[in-house]
């Protein structure tokens, strides 16, 4: 049969709405992140690098709210990866009667709506109320029953549970599916050669699931960067200023008025994302010879 080829212009529209929507709100943001953008004044002037010397001021909160951003993705990234690579690889090798079902249970979490998963999980660990607190104190655990979400030292550290819960069913989708296109020969000859489980775990599966491990590492930091929504539900940034990130502070940034600073504080992280993103896409398109 052979092949339709469609004239380029049919792409014009999404081609519009794209650069319409997306590149020039972006390049537009970029823009004002170098003016004194605000809601008191109706002049927009320009400033130079004044916005981001404000957010790597030592005197001010914005390194705290990176720090914060930085080290929600990059506990998230670890803990999911572990996690889902562990049921993937148990799933895939080890569970034969009802490893379909085991997945759908273990995927369903990725499905739910995130404000309601922050609702549900605002409820559970709910110092007073919360069912957690409520079974360690039956159980003559009291001591572990803590002030999950309002303590500074722990409630990041709480985030971060409920994200990851909610988070490693579709991380273990995408290396199961890496896992299932290993060749089995390779496992059947290392077999008869008597390498142990570990040994093929090591010297097999990890190398050839590298690609895998690589798209959902950028996944993973692509959106830990830009993480809001869980941590907005469950604790709005708070206590004080322990679980803020970037994407609140932008919208608190929003809130009081101070645009200019808001698009700048957004300009850092999309240069950031901007930079380890071409560096993964550079090593995904690597010829496998040269990797």
């Amino acid at each position: 049969m052979k092949n339709k080829v469609y004239p380029r212009y049919f792409m014009l529209g999404a081609l519009i709405l794209y650069v319409t929507f997306v590149v020039l709100p972006g390049f537009m943001g970029i823009a004002y992140s170098f003016t004194d953008w605000n809601s008191y004044s109706s002049e927009v002037n320009f400033i130079g690098l004044d916005n981001f010397r404000t957010i790597f001021s030592n005197g001010e909160n914005y390194l705290r709210f990176i720090f914060n951003t930085l080290s929600f993705s990059v506990w998230t990234i670890t803990l999911k990866t572990i996690i889902a690579l562990f049921l993937a690889v148990l799933l895939n090798y080890g569970v034969g009667r009802f490893a379909h079902l085991y997945r759908t249970i273990i995927y369903l979490p990725v499905v739910l709506p995130t404000i309601a998963v922050g609702l549900i999980f605002r409820s559970i660990l709910n110092p007073r109320s919360g069912i957690l607190n409520e079974f360690f104190r039956s159980v003559g655990l009291g001591a572990l029953a803590l002030p999950w979400l309002v303590d500074p030292k722990i409630a990041m550290a709480s985030i971060i549970g409920v994200d990851t819960w909610k988070g490693v069913g579709y991380i273990m989708v995408i290396l199961l599916a890496g896992l299932q296109t290993i060749p089995k020969d390779y496992y059947e000859a290392a077999e008869i050669d008597g390498a142990s489980s570990a040994a093929r775990f090591r010297y097999i599966t990890l190398p050839l699931l590298v690609p895998a491990l690589t798209v959902v590492t950028v996944l993973n930091l692509l959106y830990g960067l830009r993480v809001f929504d869980i941590v907005y539900v469950l604790t709005g940034g708070g206590p004080g200023y322990a679980t803020d990130v970037v994407s609140t502070v932008v919208l608190d940034e929003f809130s009081k008025g101070r645009y200019g600073v808001g698009t700048a504080l957004s300009t850092v992280m999309f240069v950031f994302m901007t930079v380890v993103g071409f560096f993964i896409v550079r090593r995904l398109t690597r010829d496998p010879v040269e990797a």
